[in-house]
């Protein structure tokens, strides 16, 4: 059959009331800049600090790249939308938000059992760490979340890109969520849906459990130790835990949990696109003492390159009058 092939489609957002919007508009704009500001600052204290040259901070300043880039794949369109009354966003550019979503999302995953492994090696075989974490092998534990990120959104696009649209164009969301936008096309997606529901939830199950495996392991392993290894180990596995269940919650219930409502959807979908981003860094830089020492000594060295600038500005000034 001939469809007419749709060309754009419209995002409903989070609300309609234009008060709602405008206050919205304001908290989000603010949330996004925290999470730049707060995750930049995490990459710069891990590159530019010769001490925090090690596994643990290498894959700390990863996982804070990957959330910028799962809170700047929608968060923008959406601030920007808050002001506007009709809120299209064209077929390609869906496309490619879908692609971004399960390319970061799916990266975080796996990036997240990257750490694990890292903690596992430190507290378990605190002799080898050194030998097994080498560089070889921490350049491979970042590039295989990309890559299964990769191999995991080109999958979820394959069900969707040949699906014909040609009547309802309205996305109950503030982004192309692909459940919402396959529900839109103009032929039966019932088994195109239980394979997008199989392909994320194999993926965040199969994480979310060698995570639970690790840290159990972790866990029993750090039980049988002296208490000052405990408590310092307790301090770093207690952020790690946390940032673990704040990603997986919601991906969890979105993508496996088959009863949850559009309404339900939209506050766990802002909440994995906008609060995991800005509590992850908050999180690790809060319980981290050598991350606050660090992030000290940063700020007072451009402090002090801000204070003789200042004197030779002031000089310069001087010679010119």
């Amino acid at each position: 059959m001939n469809y007419s092939r749709v060309t754009e489609f419209v995002l409903l957002g989070l609300s309609s009331s234009k008060e709602v919007q405008r206050f919205l508009f304001l908290i989000f704009s603010l949330l996004y800049l925290a999470i730049l500001l707060g995750n930049f600052l995490i990459i710069l204290t891990v590159t530019s600090e010769p001490r925090l040259h090690t596994p643990m901070y290498f894959l700390l300043a990863n996982l804070s790249f990957i959330d910028i880039c799962v809170a700047s794949f929608a968060t923008p369109k959406m601030i920007s939308d808050l002001l506007v009354e009709r809120k299209t966003i064209s077929f390609e550019a869906c496309l490619t938000q879908i692609f971004c979503v399960h390319l970061f999302a799916g990266g975080e995953m796996v990036i997240l059992v990257s750490m694990a492994y890292d903690r596992y090696v430190a507290i378990c075989k605190p002799l080898h760490y050194m030998t097994i974490m080498n560089r070889r092998v921490c350049i491979i534990l970042v590039l295989v979340p990309w890559c299964v990120g990769f191999i995991h959104t080109t999958s979820q696009l394959a069900f969707t890109v040949n699906l014909p649209f040609c009547g309802p164009n309205q996305v109950d969301s503030f982004f192309c969520d692909l459940p919402l936008v396959t529900k839109l096309a103009c032929v039966d997606t019932y088994v195109v849906s239980l394979l997008i529901v199989a392909d994320s939830g194999v993926l965040t199950l199969s994480s979310f459990l060698l995570l639970v495996v690790s840290y159990t392991v972790i866990l029993i392993t750090v039980r049988n130790r002296s208490s000052s290894s405990l408590a310092k180990a307790r301090s770093t596995l207690t952020a790690h835990i946390t940032v673990v269940m704040l990603f997986f919650g919601p991906c969890i219930f979105i993508y496996v949990w088959p009863f949850s409502g559009y309404s339900t959807d939209k506050i766990l979908a802002v909440f994995y696109t906008i609060f995991t981003p800005i509590l992850n860094p908050a999180i690790y830089t809060l319980r981290n003492k050598e991350m606050k020492s660090a992030m000290s000594k940063l700020k007072g060295r451009y402090l002090k390159l801000g204070q003789v600038s200042a004197v030779i500005r002031s000089v310069l000034f001087l010679e010119t009058k």
